[in-house]
């Protein structure tokens, strides 16, 4: 099954350390970054991927949504947050989404309605990564991607068998 990454943009901008400097000088500079991540991040994962960003009332007049090298952004109604849209989203497409937030409410919506949900700042560290895999030109590997330089990163000891929803979880963040 395809991944679909739902990302709560700027949720995500806030979240990641690099993304929010760039959102002190102007919060365009920070969305074009993001899209620009996403976009390095899209050739090397291929996933989908759709960004809700809030609307025009909170942030200016925002560029026209639709499809920018693959990727979907959305923006919310005038009177609607982008919290609104991906709840919509979540509803109708539930254990095929992999949401992207750090808002509780949120995520618990999300999950409610079977979509995996994981923390922003997980997902700029994942996309942080990727990005530096892809700058130094070699490929991530998803069944090492916990070895580092020969280093075994994972657990190791008993294991405890993790609740079903943890291991879907860990399951498709392996994906991303």
């Amino acid at each position: 099954m395809a991944v679909h990454l739902i990302i709560d943009g700027y949720n995500l901008i806030r979240r990641s350390p690099m993304l929010r400097r760039e959102d002190e000088v102007a919060l365009e500079l920070a969305r074009e970054s993001l899209l620009e991540w996403l976009r390095k991040y899209k050739r090397i994962r291929s996933h989908r991927i759709t960004v809700v960003f809030d609307g025009a009332s909170k942030t200016g007049a925002p560029p026209s949504p639709g499809q920018e090298k693959g990727i979907r952004v959305v923006f919310s109604g005038r009177n609607e947050t982008a919290d609104a849209v991906i709840e919509r989203m979540s509803e109708k497409e539930g254990g095929k989404l992999t949401v992207v937030t750090s808002d509780r409410d949120l995520g618990r919506y999300a999950a409610s309605h079977g979509a995996v949900v994981i923390d922003a700042e997980e997902f700029a560290g994942k996309l942080e990564m990727a990005l530096h895999f892809e700058a130094k030109g070699a490929e991530v590997d998803e069944e090492n991607e916990g070895r580092q330089g020969g280093l075994d990163t994972r657990k190791k000891g008993p294991s405890k068998r993790l609740s079903k929803g943890e291991r879907k979880k860990r399951q498709r963040l392996r994906k991303v």
